[in-house]
């Protein structure tokens, strides 16, 4: 009864592309995603370069190497900087203004993004 509660996190703060690529599946919210119909591009650029498309629909995540299909929102990142917003290092309001995260298509399909994989 002395003792105050803390919130903690998930404990998964990715230290590479692939490590969140491949963190996904496992901290998706099949709840969270219902009515989500989308497709996302995503083109990772600097230390580490990558691409990959991921894929929500009907309460389901696919993530696939390359850019696959047509996409609903395209996202291009400096690596460095998508690491930091996914570790909540930093929000995402500087990387948008220096154009180190740029977005092709609706923002509200982030934020649908966003509630699909929470921290």
């Amino acid at each position: 009864p002395n003792k105050t509660t803390k919130a903690v996190s998930n404990g998964l703060r990715p230290k590479s592309i692939t490590n969140f690529l491949n963190s996904l599946p496992l901290v998706f919210q099949r709840d969270k995603s219902e009515g989500v119909d989308a497709t996302y591009h995503f083109t990772f650029t600097g230390e580490e370069k990558h691409q990959a498309t991921i894929v929500i629909r009907k309460k389901s995540v696919q993530i696939d190497n390359g850019l696959v299909g047509v996409p609903d929102l395209h996202v291009t990142a400096d690596s460095g900087a998508w690491l930091g917003f996914i570790r909540k290092e930093h929000g995402i309001i500087m990387p948008l203004l220096l154009r180190k995260i740029r977005l092709k298509g609706p923002v509200r399909l982030l934020r649908a993004f966003g509630r699909c994989f929470p921290a």
